[in-house]
């Protein structure tokens, strides 16, 4: 059996369906294939199952890639407000739940159901349970084999790899975008986990567990970058927002530095409470802005049981310092199990930042996570998923 379309998009997640759907209302026919049972997986399951669908105020200082330049022009012709006005279309409710970012009122399905109505009404068809056994180019057209009950031949004048990366590979996540780039002379950049857990050694591990649930405001740094959000101590090692954002800067062997204190002068204020309150103890202190076990913890590991009247200046200066300062080394991180995204990917020199389409190979398009474009936590990733898919959607 064969069947012939104008476009074929490999992938039915965030980029793969926005290509899709502004595909065919340019008239083109389109079939959008992927191995998994049902589209859009990662869709339902992100931002606890609300979907935080964009940012808006998503740049592309809010990316990282070996190109940091390729993004500007996507994410300039598709803006967060023009993705936010599809939704209002579709009366689909949302919230903004910290500042820019967007997550849906009810259910991440609202954003999943808005795009396969989209392809429905462009004419899309999509085929789930298919896999792509192999691809050849056959003069300027591409010929697609996947198993023979399944659709067998299929031909397209242009291809669109929406394959996504690594992370989370219980959702069907696969290396098959990485191999076709390279069957087609394109370099993959090496891939690791971001926005991903910390993993912590045996001794700190220990330390920490108890401590299990309880989170943090904090600021992290590693290699020139910091965020200020929340820290969470899980029973593995540290996540929450922080850990995740700076996990896509830190590499093995790297430390990490916490302020415990990030919204304070912690030396002027201990200069303070010794001046005013003397025997206040400094688990007493750490209690007015650090959960109370956390506070009488870290209090208990460094020594600190005295009222801050028997510690000299140049104890307090080494109090504060660790506090601002409080530096550790992960052992590692959950890798792509838990991983939001993965980083590197395809090596955007190759690519059309306008069209998304590879230089040197006609009519073959990467869009989405599986090029080496990694956004910020917070809505970002998506944001990037939808101006690619809308990039490379207008081009084929």
């Amino acid at each position: 059996m064969s069947s012939s379309f104008d476009v074929v998009i490999i992938g039915a997640g965030a980029a793969g369906l926005m290509c899709a759907a502004t595909a065919g209302y340019r008239g083109r026919k389109v079939l959008v294939i992927d191995h998994a049972p049902r589209a859009g997986r990662k869709i339902l399951m992100s931002g606890g199952g609300r979907c935080n669908f964009t940012n808006l105020n998503s740049t592309p200082a809010n990316f990282l890639s070996d190109n940091p330049s390729f993004c500007i022009s996507a994410l300039k012709r598709y803006t967060p407000q023009a993705f936010l006005e599809l939704v209002d279309r579709h009366g689909i409710e949302y919230e903004e739940k910290a500042p820019g970012q967007l997550f849906c009122r009810h259910s991440a399905k609202d954003i999943l159901d808005m795009l396969l109505t989209e392809c429905e009404w462009a004419g899309v068809e999509i085929r789930l349970k298919t896999s792509v056994d192999q691809i050849d180019q056959v003069g300027t057209r591409y010929r697609l084999r996947t198993p023979g009950g399944a659709g067998g031949t299929i031909e397209c004048a242009s291809v669109v790899v929406a394959t996504g990366g690594l992370s989370i590979p219980t959702m069907g996540a696969t290396g098959f975008g990485y191999d076709l780039a390279r069957q087609f002379g394109l370099s993959v950049l090496p891939v690791r986990a971001g926005l991903v857990p910390f993993t912590l050694s045996s001794g700190l591990k220990e330390q920490l567990s108890p401590l299990s649930g309880i989170s943090c405001p904090v600021e992290v740094r590693c290699n020139g970058e910091q965020f200020r959000e929340p820290m969470l101590v899980t029973h593995r090692g540290l996540s929450g927002p922080a850990i995740l954002q700076i996990s896509s800067f830190w590499h093995p062997g790297d430390s990490i530095a916490i302020n415990l204190l990030p919204h304070q002068s912690v030396r002027e204020t201990l200069s303070r409470l010794k001046a005013e309150s003397p025997r206040t103890t400094l688990e007493n202190y750490l209690n007015g802005t650090l959960p109370k076990r956390f506070a009488r913890a870290f209090a208990d590991w460094q020594g600190w049981s005295c009222p801050v009247q028997e510690y000299r200046n140049s104890d307090l200066d080494v109090i504060a310092e660790t506090l601002s300062n409080w530096t550790l080394k992960p052992a590692g991180t959950e890798g792509y199990r838990t991983a939001e995204v993965t980083l590197g990917g395809v090596d955007t020199r190759q690519l059309s930042s306008q069209t998304m389409a590879a230089n040197d190979v006609p009519g073959l398009f990467f869009i989405g996570e599986v090029v080496d474009v990694t956004g910020h936590l917070g809505g970002h990733n998506f944001q990037w998923a939808w101006a690619s898919g809308v990039a490379a959607g207008q081009a084929v």
